[in-house]
């Protein structure tokens, strides 16, 4: 990364299920031909393509940044959340980043991910923030015209991730980036905070736009052909260095922050054998444990069966050959997982 010219963080990959239609190799390949040295995938609430983007980019020689797009909830019934992005810098940051993607989805009572702001602004050692841009908390209220609480809620922001919050300006288009860019940049100049340039990639090329619509129609349940349908700007392709440079040639140490940004990123996602629970019951093993479930539930089975198709015995006898099959291949632990979560 001898003088890069500009970093995206803010790629949105298909792992975002039914939002992009850019894959890890897509990414590795874009970033060959552009000369970037590093990139982040910034997926909505989740790090499910983590592994696979680090693994893509590093064969490629291109540094990844795991990093995660958040919906922050205050825990308001129906209040509408706000965005924010984290990339670890460190082991420490990717293990939080990890610990706060689970929670998105075990602390969601109605099956929708989203983050608890408490959560957010708790050990932040390692994560850089960046602050969602017009669609973060601080725009929502620049765009009410509450400065003040604007101004609270960043200062906020500033001091949980001290010297690793960012003001985030994005230049899709919308109308409520354009209404909002001017009180965000005089709030992180009022408060001596660094801004950063990103934009929203979901397709490769201004021609996906089309394909991409359709994406978006069944995720909604919706048609083409409707006039008020969910969809993105035109402008929300990956865009290359040059564009974004162009982009922004006001503001170009937004630009540079994100270089800035990826320097300071060194962490990625390695492959590890799988960490399973133990189990274990009156001492059996866990091959012991699956033989002893497996057996009483056939057991149960066979007596509320209406009629049998062979003798008993040929039941017995193709139990004991699968569960062969599982102990050699090593997975008795799998499989009393789902029977463990089955109850």
């Amino acid at each position: 990364m001898s003088n890069p010219a500009f970093i995206p963080l803010a790629i949105r990959s298909s792992y975002s299920l039914l939002e992009s239609m850019i894959t890890p190799s897509d990414i590795a390949k874009w970033c060959k031909k552009h000369g970037v040295p590093a990139a982040a995938v910034t997926d909505r609430n989740n790090l499910f393509g983590a592994l696979e983007l680090s693994t893509k980019l590093a064969e490629s020689g291109v540094q990844p940044i795991m990093a995660c797009c958040f919906d922050v909830t205050d825990g308001v019934p129906k209040s509408e959340p706000a965005r924010i992005s984290l990339y670890a810098q460190n082991e420490a940051g990717y293990q939080r980043l990890m610990f706060l993607s689970s929670r998105a989805y075990l602390d969601a009572p109605d099956g929708v991910p989203k983050l608890q702001r408490r959560l957010l602004l708790e050990e932040t050692d390692g994560l850089i923030l960046l602050t969602g841009g017009a669609d973060g908390e601080i725009a929502r209220h620049v765009l009410k015209g509450r400065m003040g609480d604007a101004r609270t809620e960043l200062a906020t922001l500033a001091a949980a991730f001290p010297g690793r919050c960012y003001v985030e300006i994005t230049r899709h288009g919308t109308q409520a980036e354009i209404k909002t860019e001017a009180g965000l940049l005089e709030l992180a100049y009022g408060l001596d905070l660094p801004i950063v340039a990103t934009h929203d990639a979901r397709f490769m090329a201004p021609g996906d736009k089309v394909a991409h619509d359709a994406l978006m129609c069944i995720a909604n349940g919706e048609y083409l052909g409707q006039e008020d349908r969910k969809r993105v700007a035109p402008s929300q392709y990956l865009k290359s260095p040059d564009e974004m440079r162009a982009l922004f040639a006001d503001l170009p140490e937004a630009i540079a922050s994100t270089v800035e940004i990826a320097r300071r990123c060194a962490v990625k996602a390695e492959a590890r054998s799988p960490i399973l629970p133990g189990f274990s019951n009156g001492g059996r093993s866990e091959p012991e444990e699956l033989r002893v479930q497996a057996r009483e539930g056939l057991e149960l089975r066979l007596k509320e069966a209406d009629r049998l198709y062979a003798e008993r015995d040929a039941y017995f006898e193709l139990l004991e050959f699968e569960l062969g099959v599982i102990e050699r291949r090593r997975f008795p632990g799998y499989f009393l997982i789902v029977s463990d979560f089955i109850k």
